[in-house]
Protein backbone atom coordinates (compact mmCIF):
# COMPACT_ATOMS: atom_id res chain seq x y z
CA UNK A 1 0.00 0.00 0.00
CA UNK A 2 1.52 3.17 -1.51
CA UNK A 3 0.27 6.46 0.53
CA UNK A 4 0.04 9.82 -1.35
CA UNK A 5 3.06 11.28 -0.26
CA UNK A 6 5.11 8.06 -2.12
CA UNK A 7 5.31 6.20 1.15
CA UNK A 8 4.75 2.24 0.83
CA UNK A 9 4.03 0.33 3.63
CA UNK A 10 4.99 -3.07 3.81
CA UNK A 11 6.45 -6.32 5.10
CA UNK A 12 10.01 -7.33 5.76
CA UNK A 13 11.76 -10.77 6.63
CA UNK A 14 14.73 -10.38 8.71
CA UNK A 15 16.09 -11.90 11.75
CA UNK A 16 13.76 -14.88 11.66
CA UNK A 17 10.54 -12.29 11.92
CA UNK A 18 8.48 -10.30 9.78
CA UNK A 19 8.28 -6.35 10.68
CA UNK A 20 5.64 -4.29 9.23
CA UNK A 21 7.68 -1.33 7.60
CA UNK A 22 7.11 2.20 5.71
CA UNK A 23 9.56 2.60 3.43
CA UNK A 24 9.86 5.40 0.49
CA UNK A 25 12.16 7.17 -1.47
CA UNK A 26 14.24 5.40 -4.30
CA UNK A 27 15.94 2.40 -4.59
CA UNK A 28 19.12 3.46 -5.88
CA UNK A 29 19.24 5.94 -2.56
CA UNK A 30 21.36 6.16 0.33
CA UNK A 31 19.74 3.85 2.75
CA UNK A 32 18.75 5.87 5.94
CA UNK A 33 17.12 3.45 8.83
CA UNK A 34 14.92 5.01 11.21
CA UNK A 35 14.09 3.14 14.63
CA UNK A 36 11.41 4.72 16.95
CA UNK A 37 11.46 4.48 20.83
CA UNK A 38 8.58 3.69 23.41
CA UNK A 39 5.51 3.80 23.36
CA UNK A 40 5.60 5.11 19.54
CA UNK A 41 6.09 3.45 16.43
CA UNK A 42 7.09 3.58 12.94
CA UNK A 43 4.53 6.44 12.38
CA UNK A 44 6.58 8.80 14.35
CA UNK A 45 8.95 9.07 10.77
CA UNK A 46 6.07 10.13 9.05
CA UNK A 47 7.53 13.51 8.09
CA UNK A 48 11.14 12.34 7.85
CA UNK A 49 9.99 9.54 4.96
CA UNK A 50 8.32 11.83 3.13
CA UNK A 51 10.97 14.51 3.30
CA UNK A 52 13.59 11.92 2.68
CA UNK A 53 12.07 10.51 -0.26
CA UNK A 54 12.10 14.06 -1.64
CA UNK A 55 15.67 14.76 -1.14
CA UNK A 56 16.48 10.89 -2.76
CA UNK A 57 17.20 8.57 0.09
CA UNK A 58 15.70 5.28 0.74
CA UNK A 59 13.99 5.44 3.92
CA UNK A 60 12.99 2.59 5.95
CA UNK A 61 10.97 3.03 9.38
CA UNK A 62 10.20 -0.47 10.72
CA UNK A 63 7.85 -1.25 13.89
CA UNK A 64 10.53 -3.02 15.66
CA UNK A 65 10.36 -6.13 17.58
CA UNK A 66 7.46 -6.28 19.86
CA UNK A 67 5.82 -3.74 18.20
CA UNK A 68 5.34 -5.63 14.69
CA UNK A 69 2.35 -8.41 15.39
CA UNK A 70 4.58 -10.67 13.30
CA UNK A 71 7.57 -10.04 15.35
CA UNK A 72 6.70 -10.59 19.01
CA UNK A 73 8.33 -13.36 20.75
CA UNK A 74 7.18 -14.03 24.46
CA UNK A 75 9.95 -14.34 26.39
CA UNK A 76 11.36 -11.45 28.13
CA UNK A 77 15.26 -12.44 26.88
CA UNK A 78 13.77 -12.45 23.51
CA UNK A 79 14.18 -8.77 23.50
CA UNK A 80 18.05 -8.70 24.52
CA UNK A 81 19.87 -5.87 22.95
CA UNK A 82 22.01 -7.92 20.88
CA UNK A 83 18.55 -9.63 19.22
CA UNK A 84 17.45 -5.55 18.70
CA UNK A 85 20.41 -5.38 16.88
CA UNK A 86 20.32 -7.82 14.85
CA UNK A 87 16.81 -7.56 13.62
CA UNK A 88 18.12 -3.49 12.72
CA UNK A 89 20.81 -5.07 10.79
CA UNK A 90 18.53 -7.85 8.73
CA UNK A 91 16.40 -5.10 8.03
CA UNK A 92 19.05 -2.85 6.53
CA UNK A 93 20.32 -6.40 4.69
CA UNK A 94 16.64 -6.34 3.44
CA UNK A 95 17.21 -3.29 1.49
CA UNK A 96 20.77 -4.12 0.08
CA UNK A 97 22.17 -2.04 2.55
CA UNK A 98 25.81 -2.51 3.16
CA UNK A 99 26.33 0.53 4.46
CA UNK A 100 23.33 3.48 5.86
CA UNK A 101 22.30 6.33 8.26
CA UNK A 102 20.87 5.26 11.02
CA UNK A 103 18.78 7.05 12.96
CA UNK A 104 16.64 6.77 16.33
CA UNK A 105 14.40 8.11 18.92
CA UNK A 106 14.29 7.33 22.82
CA UNK A 107 14.83 2.98 22.81
CA UNK A 108 14.80 3.56 19.40
CA UNK A 109 17.78 6.20 19.66
CA UNK A 110 19.92 3.84 22.26
CA UNK A 111 19.81 1.10 19.80
CA UNK A 112 20.81 3.54 17.37
CA UNK A 113 23.90 4.39 19.32
CA UNK A 114 24.84 0.50 20.11
CA UNK A 115 24.88 -0.32 16.36
CA UNK A 116 27.24 2.43 15.96
CA UNK A 117 29.50 1.43 18.36
CA UNK A 118 29.11 -2.06 17.63
CA UNK A 119 29.29 -2.02 14.25
CA UNK A 120 30.65 1.27 12.77
CA UNK A 121 31.73 -0.68 9.91
CA UNK A 122 27.55 -0.65 8.48
CA UNK A 123 27.19 2.93 9.43
CA UNK A 124 27.18 5.96 7.84
CA UNK A 125 26.19 8.41 10.02
CA UNK A 126 24.20 8.60 13.46
CA UNK A 127 21.39 10.93 14.39
CA UNK A 128 19.49 9.81 17.96
CA UNK A 129 16.86 12.35 19.39
CA UNK A 130 16.20 12.09 23.28
CA UNK A 131 18.70 9.43 24.44
CA UNK A 132 22.33 10.57 25.46
CA UNK A 133 25.48 8.07 24.26
CA UNK A 134 24.68 4.95 26.90
CA UNK A 135 27.68 5.29 29.02
CA UNK A 136 27.29 9.16 29.24
CA UNK A 137 23.36 7.95 30.26
CA UNK A 138 24.59 5.26 33.04
CA UNK A 139 27.19 8.34 34.17
CA UNK A 140 24.37 10.90 34.76
CA UNK A 141 22.20 8.25 36.37
CA UNK A 142 25.18 7.89 38.92
CA UNK A 143 26.04 11.55 39.12
CA UNK A 144 23.26 13.12 38.54
CA UNK A 145 21.23 13.49 41.66
CA UNK A 146 17.86 14.03 39.39
CA UNK A 147 18.38 11.57 36.45
CA UNK A 148 17.47 8.72 38.79
CA UNK A 149 13.91 10.28 38.98
CA UNK A 150 13.78 11.51 35.47
CA UNK A 151 14.43 7.54 35.02
CA UNK A 152 12.07 6.09 37.25
CA UNK A 153 9.52 4.53 34.74
CA UNK A 154 12.65 1.82 33.90
CA UNK A 155 12.81 0.04 37.54
CA UNK A 156 9.10 0.48 37.52
CA UNK A 157 8.77 -1.53 34.13
CA UNK A 158 10.50 -4.45 35.75
CA UNK A 159 7.42 -5.36 37.93
CA UNK A 160 5.27 -8.14 35.91
CA UNK A 161 2.19 -6.24 36.77
CA UNK A 162 3.46 -3.00 35.11
CA UNK A 163 1.85 -4.10 31.87
CA UNK A 164 -1.58 -4.29 33.32
CA UNK A 165 -0.84 -1.19 35.01
CA UNK A 166 -0.28 0.64 31.95
CA UNK A 167 -3.27 -0.60 29.94
CA UNK A 168 -6.03 0.54 32.67
CA UNK A 169 -8.90 2.86 31.31
CA UNK A 170 -7.24 2.66 27.69
CA UNK A 171 -3.80 3.41 28.15
CA UNK A 172 -4.42 6.25 30.68
CA UNK A 173 -1.56 6.61 31.78
CA UNK A 174 0.55 6.31 28.55
CA UNK A 175 -1.86 8.98 26.84
CA UNK A 176 -1.54 11.41 29.54
CA UNK A 177 2.07 11.23 29.45
CA UNK A 178 2.59 12.00 25.68
CA UNK A 179 -0.26 14.46 26.15
CA UNK A 180 1.65 16.30 28.64
CA UNK A 181 4.44 16.06 25.98
CA UNK A 182 2.51 18.11 23.64
CA UNK A 183 1.75 15.02 20.91
CA UNK A 184 -1.59 15.86 19.43
CA UNK A 185 -4.38 13.04 20.01
CA UNK A 186 -4.82 11.91 16.48
CA UNK A 187 -1.06 10.98 17.40
CA UNK A 188 -1.35 9.48 20.14
CA UNK A 189 -4.13 7.11 18.76
CA UNK A 190 -1.70 6.06 16.16
CA UNK A 191 0.45 4.88 18.46
CA UNK A 192 -1.32 3.12 20.90
CA UNK A 193 -3.67 1.51 18.18
CA UNK A 194 -0.47 -0.93 18.10
CA UNK A 195 -0.08 -1.63 21.87
CA UNK A 196 -3.71 -1.99 22.83
CA UNK A 197 -3.38 -5.73 23.40
CA UNK A 198 -1.68 -7.17 26.62
CA UNK A 199 0.94 -8.87 24.16
CA UNK A 200 2.15 -6.15 22.55
CA UNK A 201 2.33 -3.89 25.42
CA UNK A 202 3.90 -6.51 27.52
CA UNK A 203 6.43 -7.39 24.40
CA UNK A 204 7.24 -3.60 24.07
CA UNK A 205 7.63 -3.00 27.76
CA UNK A 206 10.07 -6.11 27.47
CA UNK A 207 12.45 -3.67 25.89
CA UNK A 208 13.26 -2.45 29.59
CA UNK A 209 13.12 -6.15 31.26
CA UNK A 210 15.69 -7.67 29.00
CA UNK A 211 18.27 -5.58 29.43
CA UNK A 212 20.31 -6.85 32.39
CA UNK A 213 20.22 -9.91 30.32
CA UNK A 214 21.51 -8.69 27.65
CA UNK A 215 24.91 -9.20 26.60
CA UNK A 216 25.76 -6.10 25.49
CA UNK A 217 25.43 -2.89 28.33
CA UNK A 218 25.08 0.54 28.57
CA UNK A 219 27.94 1.15 30.54
CA UNK A 220 30.72 -0.02 28.47
CA UNK A 221 29.55 1.15 25.03
CA UNK A 222 32.25 2.34 23.23
CA UNK A 223 33.27 5.54 22.16
CA UNK A 224 31.83 6.51 18.73
CA UNK A 225 33.64 7.49 15.86
CA UNK A 226 31.12 8.15 13.26
CA UNK A 227 29.54 11.34 12.31
CA UNK A 228 27.43 11.53 14.66
CA UNK A 229 24.15 14.18 15.91
CA UNK A 230 22.55 14.38 18.92
CA UNK A 231 19.33 16.66 19.61
CA UNK A 232 18.02 17.45 23.27
CA UNK A 233 14.86 19.31 23.62
CA UNK A 234 15.95 20.90 27.35
CA UNK A 235 12.30 20.49 28.84
CA UNK A 236 12.48 16.83 28.35
CA UNK A 237 11.57 15.18 31.17
CA UNK A 238 13.27 12.07 30.94
CA UNK A 239 17.18 13.14 30.32
CA UNK A 240 19.04 15.89 32.43
CA UNK A 241 21.42 18.31 31.18
CA UNK A 242 24.49 16.41 32.51
CA UNK A 243 23.48 13.72 30.39
CA UNK A 244 22.74 15.17 27.40
CA UNK A 245 26.22 17.40 27.31
CA UNK A 246 28.67 15.13 28.41
CA UNK A 247 27.53 12.58 25.32
CA UNK A 248 30.53 14.97 23.66
CA UNK A 249 32.34 12.89 26.04
CA UNK A 250 32.17 9.88 24.10
CA UNK A 251 32.30 10.95 20.49
CA UNK A 252 35.69 10.95 18.60
CA UNK A 253 34.17 11.47 15.01
CA UNK A 254 32.08 14.51 13.62
CA UNK A 255 29.71 15.67 16.65
CA UNK A 256 26.90 18.02 16.46
CA UNK A 257 24.69 18.72 19.72
CA UNK A 258 20.78 20.41 18.75
CA UNK A 259 19.96 21.56 21.96
CA UNK A 260 16.19 22.29 21.38
CA UNK A 261 15.08 25.34 23.79
CA UNK A 262 11.60 24.38 25.15
CA UNK A 263 10.88 21.39 23.63
CA UNK A 264 10.39 17.88 25.42
CA UNK A 265 10.97 14.52 24.43
CA UNK A 266 8.86 13.45 21.68
CA UNK A 267 10.22 15.77 18.79
CA UNK A 268 8.79 14.95 16.15
CA UNK A 269 5.06 15.42 17.46
CA UNK A 270 5.97 18.34 19.23
CA UNK A 271 7.70 20.45 17.43
CA UNK A 272 7.34 19.33 13.54
CA UNK A 273 9.88 19.85 10.83
CA UNK A 274 12.58 21.08 13.00
CA UNK A 275 14.28 17.15 13.46
CA UNK A 276 13.66 16.58 9.74
CA UNK A 277 15.20 20.09 8.86
CA UNK A 278 18.23 18.89 11.18
CA UNK A 279 18.46 15.77 9.74
CA UNK A 280 18.52 16.79 5.94
CA UNK A 281 21.37 18.77 6.66
CA UNK A 282 23.60 16.10 8.92
CA UNK A 283 22.79 13.65 5.67
CA UNK A 284 23.74 16.03 3.29
CA UNK A 285 27.18 17.33 5.30
CA UNK A 286 28.31 13.58 5.66
CA UNK A 287 27.02 11.53 2.84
Amino acid sequence: MTSANGVATTVIEANGLRFTADVAGPDDGAAVLLLHGFPQTRHTWRAELAALAAAGYRACAPDQRGYSEGARPGGIADYRVELLMADALGIADSLAADRFHIVGHDWGGALAWFIAAHHAERVISLSVISRPHPAAFMAAMRDDPDQPHRSRHHPAFQRPEATDALLVDNAGALRRAMARNAVPEADIDAYLAALSSHEALDAAVNWYRAMGQSSIQSSTTPVIDVPTMFVWGNEDVTVGRMAAENTADYVTGPYQFAELPGVNHFVTDEAPGVFTELLLGHLAEHG
